[in-house]
């Protein structure tokens, strides 16, 4: 049974080959002539999805078309290019010309994950008796869309990630912030910090107070508890054993642009019909 169905799979593909071009089947620098062939990219692409969301070791996901040294090898060099991000981006800008995404108000919230194997995104974990753990700050959107990931150690506190949550968000957007946008946080960031930083980049503050029930004062944030929900769906993000920095960004970027697609294809529905439409809104 595939990982993902055939009508998110093939978007998600069709951007990220169209951001990495297929290799010869051969190296023609090679100076005989007589190598092994390279493994198609679609073939690793399918076992590195298999991964991020069965949460499996390379292993276990490994296959006679493709074997674990292939999915590490091509996984670095795909996270040294920054393809994570780039296809991320993408799907933003897709989202936002066929829906569009709602820069008005939007929200932050820090999700404390295991990292059982160490590694230069975690720490110990303040919830789960001091194990290994990693910190993932994401902003979104008023819907819910993730603009924006940044990754830390789980012993960081969510205050002092906002202002690179915030620049993540701006770098993977295409254009510039509406005049008026709102930061809908929760208790967390009550402080004279949070409210400093954003004055700097203009976003008025909608904060949670500290000491008053938080149902009296959910607001519009909710959002992003739905949004870490649904990456926490995702076993290699749900428990991250990694440890390279640029990988594990590799896995929360791509995971982030297949939720971004997943919503576009549920909201498209309804505005737009097309060949190979989803004939049901339970894209798992």
């Amino acid at each position: 049974m595939p990982a993902l169905p055939s009508s998110l799979f093939e978007p998600v593909w069709v951007q990220f080959a169209a951001l990495w071009p297929e290799e010869p089947e051969f190296d023609p620098t090679h100076p005989l002539g007589c190598h092994r062939r390279r493994i198609p990219d679609r073939v690793v692409f399918e076992h590195v999805i298999a991964a991020l969301v069965h949460g499996s070791g390379y292993e276990r996901v490994a296959s006679d078309a493709c074997s674990d040294r292939t999915i590490r090898r091509r996984l670095r060099v795909w996270a040294k290019a920054g393809l994570g991000e780039q296809l991320h981006e993408l799907a933003l800008d897709a989202y936002d010309r066929m829906i569009g995404l709602d820069l008005a108000d939007v929200s932050a919230d820090g999700a404390i994950t295991k990292a059982p194997c160490g590694g230069q995104r975690a720490g110990r974990s303040p919830v789960d008796r001091g194990k290994g753990g990693m910190k993932r700050s994401t902003g979104v959107d008023g819907h819910g869309i993730p603009l924006g990931i940044t990754g830390a150690p789980a012993n960081r506190h969510d205050s002092p990630l906002l202002r690179d949550t915030f620049a993540a968000c701006s770098s993977q957007l295409r254009h510039y912030w509406p005049d008026h946008v709102t930061a809908h946080l929760d208790r967390g960031y009550d402080s004279n910090r949070t409210r400093d930083l954003l004055e700097e980049i203009g976003f008025h503050p909608d904060i949670a107070r500290k000491g008053i029930p938080a149902p009296v004062q959910i607001g519009r944030r909710w959002v992003v508890e739905r949004t870490n929900s649904w990456m926490n769906s995702f076993g290699k993000i749900r428990r991250c054993t990694d440890r390279n920095a640029q990988t594990i960004d590799f896995y929360l970027y791509l995971a982030a642009a297949i939720v971004t697609i997943r919503q576009l294809i549920q909201r498209a529905r309804t505005h737009y019909r097309w060949d190979t439409r989803p004939t049901t809104r339970r894209l798992k």
